[in-house]
C-alpha cells in the first residue's frame, strides 16, 4: 500500500520536473522560488509498492504570481486515473519572501501545457 502523503510527493515531483525540464528553472539558485500554498488529491484506486506509475501533468491556469498544475497518477498501462489533483506554487523573491511575477520566459514555455 502507498500511504496518501507519498501521492502529494508524486505530485510534486512531476510539478517540479515540468518546471525545471521545461523552463529551465533553477530551483538552486533562481532568485525566485515557488511555495506550494494549496494541494488537493482525490483517491480512487489503491497503489501499491512496486507497481510503476505515470504522472500526468499540466497548467491549469498561470497567475500573475501563481502556477496551478493539474495532476493524475495512473498504474502504468491503464486509462483510469488512481488519483487526481492540483498543486500550486505562488513564487516569490528568495530572500524577502514577496510575491514575485512570473517571468515571460516561464509563461511563453509553459503555454503549451495550458488545459
Amino acid at each position: 500500500h502507498v500511504n496518501n502523503v507519498t501521492y502529494y510527493s508524486y505530485f510534486d515531483t512531476a510539478a517540479n520536473a515540468l518546471l525545471i525540464q521545461k523552463t529551465g528553472f533553477d530551483i538552486h539558485e533562481a532568485k525566485s522560488i515557488g511555495l506550494v500554498v494549496d494541494s488537493a488529491c482525490s483517491f480512487f484506486q489503491e497503489l501499491s509498492f512496486p507497481e510503476i506509475i505515470q504522472v500526468g501533468v499540466a497548467i491549469g491556469k498561470i497567475g500573475t504570481t501563481s502556477l496551478r498544475y493539474e495532476l493524475a497518477i495512473f498504474k502504468q498501462g491503464q486509462d483510469q486515473a488512481s488519483a487526481q489533483g492540483h498543486f500550486v506554487h505562488v513564487f516569490v523573491d528568495r530572500e524577502t519572501r514577496k510575491t514575485v511575477p512570473i517571468s515571460e520566459s516561464v509563461r511563453e514555455a509553459l503555454k503549451s501545457y495550458l488545459l
